[in-house]
C-alpha cells in the first residue's frame, strides 16, 4: 500500500467513533511479562483510562510478535494496529481524544522533554537491569522470557533478546555502566520528576497528560514488582510525593474507574499494594 493509501486509510479509520471491543494486547501477566514491558503497558492503560476509552487486555505468549513494531503493548482498533504510547496518543488524538490541548507551546515542549528523560532514564534502566544484571538474568529474566516455549527454544530466544538488549546498551554508552551507576541515574531521573510535581495532584495544572500516564506506568510498575533486591524500588520510595502521585492515579483510574475491569486488574503487579 502507498503512503498515500496508507494516509487515506488512517483518516477514515480516525472518523470512526472508538469500539467498546477495542483491545490492548501484551504478554503474559503471571508468568511472563518484563518489567519494561510491565511498565509500557500500564502507561497506555493509564492514558487510555484518562480519556476515558475502554479497552480490554489481551494476554499473548507472542505478543511481542505480533505487534508491527515489535514492541508491546500494541492495540487493536477496528482494523487498525499501533504499537506503543507515543503513536497510539497520536491515533487517539487523531480521533478527537487529547490530554495535553490545554497546554500552551512551552507546556508541550516541556511535557515532552520529561517525557523524553522518562524514556532515556528509567525505561533505559529497566531494560538494563533485566538483561545486563546477571543475577536478574537468571534468576527472572531468562526464565520469565522463555516461559511459553519449549526447551531449546525458551533459552534461545532469550539469549537473542539480551544480545539484542546488550547491543543497544552498547551503542548509547550504558554497556560499561555498574548497577549503582544505573541505580544513581534512575534517582536523578525521580528526583527531577519530583520537583517538577511538587505538590500538585499532576505534573501540569490539574488534569493529567500523556506525561502523568507514562511516568505512572513505569513508577507504579518498579513499586510493585518483585526483583531480586529492593534497591530499585528503594530510589522511587525515597520520593513520597512519587508514591502518593501513584496511588492517587491507581486509585481515581483503576479502583474507582472499573473495580472489575481488565485493565485495573492489569494494574496490580505481582505485589498489590503500594508503601505508605
Amino acid at each position: 500500500m502507498s503512503l498515500v493509501a496508507e494516509a487515506f486509510v488512517t483518516q477514515i479509520a480516525a472518523a470512526e467513533p472508538w469500539p467498546e471491543n477495542a483491545a490492548l494486547y501484551q504478554q503474559l501477566k503471571e508468568e511472563q511479562i518484563l518489567l519494561s514491558d510491565n511498565a509500557s503497558s500500564l502507561a497506555v492503560q493509564a492514558f487510555l483510562q484518562m480519556c476515558n476509552l475502554p479497552v480490554q487486555v489481551v494476554c499473548r505468549a507472542n505478543a511481542e510478535y505480533m505487534s508491527p513494531s515489535g514492541k508491546v503493548p500494541f492495540i487493536r482498533v477496528g482494523n487498525q494496529v499501533v504499537s506503543e504510547l507515543g503513536p497510539i496518543v497520536q491515533f487517539v488524538k487523531a480521533k478527537g481524544h487529547s490530554l495535553s490541548d490545554g497546554l500552551d507551546e512551552v507546556q508541550k515542549a516541556e511535557m515532552k522533554a520529561y517525557m523524553e528523560l522518562v524514556n532515556n532514564m528509567l525505561l533505559t534502566a529497566e531494560l538494563y537491569l533485566q538483561w545486563c544484571d546477571d543475577t536478574t538474568v537468571e534468576e527472572i529474566t531468562h526464565p520469565r522470557y522463555g516461559s511459553p516455549y519449549p526447551w531449546p527454544l525458551n533459552r534461545i530466544l532469550a539469549y537473542q533478546k539480551q544480545w539484542e538488549v546488550r547491543r543497544k546498551m552498547k551503542a548509547i554508552g550504558w554497556a560499561g555502566k555498574s548497577l549503582e551507576q544505573v541505580l544513581e541515574d534512575v534517582d536523578q531521573c525521580c528526583q527531577a520528576l519530583s520537583q517538577r510535581l511538587g505538590t500538585q495532584s499532576y505534573f501540569f495544572n490539574k488534569q493529567p497528560t500523556e506525561l502523568d500516564a507514562l511516568v505512572f506506568g513505569h513508577l507504579f510498575t518498579i513499586l510493585t514488582t518483585q526483583l531480586t533486591s529492593d534497591e530499585l524500588s528503594e530510589k522511587v520510595k525515597n520520593y513520597s510525593n512519587l508514591v502518593a502521585f501513584c496511588r492517587r492515579i491507581e486509585q481515581h483510574y483503576f479502583e474507582d474507574h472499573d473495580k472489575d475491569s481488565s485493565a485495573s486488574a492489569a494494574s496490580r503487579s505481582s505485589k498489590s499494594y503500594l508503601p505508605s
